[in-house]
């Protein structure tokens, strides 16, 4: 369905602003450069809010990192706090139910929690660059949501049977069923699709009367067989598809007549690989909804830096190859760069009219440093100057100094068949070596690491996980990604063994194999038990610890108050001089209930959350012991006033009763156990049973 020319605002409108791929925080330790892509996202936010739109799309990639750092995560809430928060009421109506679509314990959009004032709410999908990781799977796209910054929907929990649930939205007469899928790999979600495991719910009332939008990101383009998502994949009864994570801006829809819907590919709002796809002007859109039409606004962003690129061939130049020319290629190439940096201006200058209009005459214009890139093919036996050193003439001209020089040389057909196999091959000379990797000009880094993976014959780690882990590294630019993968690889593998029972004599191999692979083995078990039984040990102990401070710290405030509780109801003490003991001595057994019944709920609380989350080996319940808080001694002095004393006797979590003795405030101190795990391991008398490996 072709877009019409233009939808008037009016209470049956739905505006949104799509943006797609910020990358805030790329390359943010860059003097020049680190502070453009929150730039830019700050004139998005600006403009949905002068634009007045009713929401904002974000197709995935916000961040560049899936650990953003500190500066990155502030400029982006900043932003959205001066430009998305405010009086303004939202005019979109929630009809589904958000409790299966949004996480976070809210059950509900930001715009409808009566603690927040949103104007302008924000429905953003993950990329592949802000993904999940770490401990909870947390994205920080998370930190957003549980903030009331943004709504983060599109989550995928079962990569094997994906099902897409949209969020239903209207205004006035228009309905709006947004769909939105995270990103998945996409050799996997290639094969999804196409053995059916991919499934797409509609709403069941006035089906035909919905506007269905979704937001993916994934690869648009074919790379390999697989590594793509097809658009005759996704079912006909879409509208719209804004297409995230290919960086290449189109600003205008393509209908697609095999499935009938139209795709958008908004590109990204900041350049981050110098390639001829980052050269087109950036852009955000303004997708107006009407009922069953839709109109597009493309609008230029201003705040991206100006990038031309060139590719010049020496050889089509006219040069002669070998080193007399050397120099004459360096002049050439310097004047290329000069006509570059001048048609950036230009671009910048065409692009915002407004600033150099009441300029005067002998006021020098200010232009952003432009990121300027000349790809130089040397085929044949052409000599070109150190691409570092020819940089270093355009520092203070142009913000990549460091690479403005791309040179490479064609690969021919010969040279395809060169295995990478031979730049390891150490029984080459180094000249042998040489004339090889000269001969492989481009080598591809996957085919690289899966030759040297298939030589190496690792049957732990799979391979494949290897080389995903590697383009995960490249991608979100995070180096720890490839040893904490290994380490959860190795650890899985220990646990899986420890739990295997195998008949040794049943092995194949001689009598020496099989013994040192039952050594192996049992090592495994006594560091897996060991590790279960310290972690059981810990937790039980930190618990009890936690429970018996909490009851004396209770106990403190009910003396210093004179309060005492009683189920709901609160009895105030009279403070009065007259007073008899015995009626002091009268109240303390109410104290004494109420403490029992905090006693019991926040231990039993506080066990069920441990057992849900540790893994813990069992012990025989004869063996348990139970931690006693260490008495303060009795000072010698005899106190000022004299404190009321009173026994407690409170139900710890495995159900037997302990005798707890609370003195007044100015005698009771309640310390942290002494001694470490490994002693009172020792005192369980399991200690020979599982032995850490030396």
């Amino acid at each position: 369905m072709p877009p019409i020319q233009n939808i008037e605002e009016g209470p049956d409108t739905i505006r949104i602003l799509i943006t797609t791929d910020n990358h805030v925080g790329y390359n943010e330790n860059d003097l020049i450069r680190g502070d453009d892509g929150w730039k830019t996202f700050q004139e998005i936010t600006y403009l949905a809010k002068t634009k007045d739109v009713d929401m904002i799309l974000q197709s995935g990639d916000l961040f560049h990192v899936n650990k953003p750092s500190k500066k990155s995560i502030y400029h982006v809430m900043r932003s959205l706090r001066l430009n998305c928060l405010g009086d303004r009421p939202c005019e979109l109506e929630l009809l589904s139910d958000p409790s299966n679509l949004l996480d976070g314990g809210f059950n509900t959009v930001n715009y409808e929690d009566p603690n927040i004032n949103v104007s302008v709410p924000v429905f953003a999908i993950s990329g592949n660059h802000d993904d999940a990781t770490g401990e909870g799977l947390l994205l920080p796209l998370d930190l957003l949501s549980v903030s009331g910054f943004i709504n983060y929907f599109g989550k995928i929990p079962d990569n094997e049977k994906i099902t897409v649930m949209p969020i239903l939205l209207q205004k006035g007469k228009s309905k709006l069923a947004l769909y939105g899928m995270n990103n998945v790999k996409d050799e996997r979600l290639h094969r999804n699709f196409r053995d059916g495991e991919v499934t797409f719910l509609r709403p069941n009332v006035q089906t035909d009367q919905w506007f269905n939008l979704l937001a993916l990101h994934q690869n648009h383009y074919q790379h390999s067989a697989t590594s793509f998502l097809p658009e005759s994949y996704l079912p006909s009864f879409l509208n719209f598809v804004l297409w995230g994570h290919e960086h290449e801006c189109i600003p205008n829809p393509v209908y697609n007549p095999d499935t009938g819907f139209d795709t958008l590919q908004p590109g990204s709002s900041i350049a981050t690989a110098l390639s001829e796809g980052e050269t087109a002007e950036k852009h955000v859109f303004i997708l107006s909804i009407k009922e069953k039409e839709y109109s597009l606004e493309p609008i230029k962003l201003q705040t991206v830096r100006p990038f031309v690129m060139k590719e010049v061939s020496l050889m089509r130049e006219g040069f002669v190859p070998g080193p007399a020319s050397k120099n004459d290629i360096s002049k050439f190439l310097v004047s290329e760069v000069e006509k570059l940096i001048e048609e950036a201006n230009q671009q910048y200058r065409d692009s915002n009219p407004e600033l150099f209009e009441d300029l005067e005459d002998d006021i020098e214009p200010e232009y952003p440093l432009p990121l300027v890139r000349l790809r130089v093919e040397y085929s044949g036996d052409y000599e070109v100057e150190n691409a570092r050193r020819f940089s270093n003439r355009f520092v203070g001209k142009i913000a990549n100094v460091n690479d403005v020089l791309h040179c490479y040389k064609k690969k021919g057909n010969k040279y395809n068949q060169v295995s990478l196999i031979v730049l390891n091959d150490k029984k080459l000379g180094i000249d042998e070596r040489d004339l090889a990797a000269s001969v492989i000009s481009k080598a591809n880094i996957k085919d690289f690491l899966k030759d040297f993976l298939e030589e190496s014959n690792m049957s732990i780690i799979p391979e494949e996980g290897i080389i995903d882990m590697t383009k995960k590294c490249i991608d979100q630019d995070d180096k720890q990604l490839i040893s904490d993968y290994i380490e959860n690889s190795i650890e899985s593998s220990i646990k899986l063994l420890s739990k295997v029972d195998l008949n040794f004599d049943d092995l194949e191999g001689d009598g020496d194999s099989r013994l040192a692979f039952k050594n192996v083995l049992n090592t495994f078990k006594r560091e897996h038990d060991f590790k279960k039984l310290i972690d059981k040990e810990s937790s039980k102990r930190l618990m009890s610890y936690k429970s018996k401070r909490s009851d004396g710290l209770m106990e403190i405030d009910n003396e210093e108050s004179g309060d005492t509780q009683i189920g709901n109801k609160t009895q105030t003490k009279a403070r009065s001089s007259t007073r008899s003991t015995a009626s002091k001595r009268k109240a303390a057994p109410k104290s004494s209930m109420a403490v029992d019944d905090r006693d019991d709920d926040s231990d039993q609380d506080a066990y069920q959350e441990v057992d849900s989350q540790v893994e813990v080996n069992e012990i025989d319940s004869e063996q348990d012991e139970e931690y006693e808080v260490p008495k303060k001694k009795q000072s010698t002095r005899k106190p000022t006033t004299k404190g009321t004393s009173r026994n407690l006797t409170s139900k710890t979590a495995n159900g037997r009763n302990s005798k707890k003795t609370t003195e007044s405030t100015s005698k009771r101190n309640v310390k942290k156990p002494q001694g470490s795990i490994i002693d009172d391991i020792m005192k369980l008398g399991r200690i020979d049973e599982v032995r850490p490996i030396s």
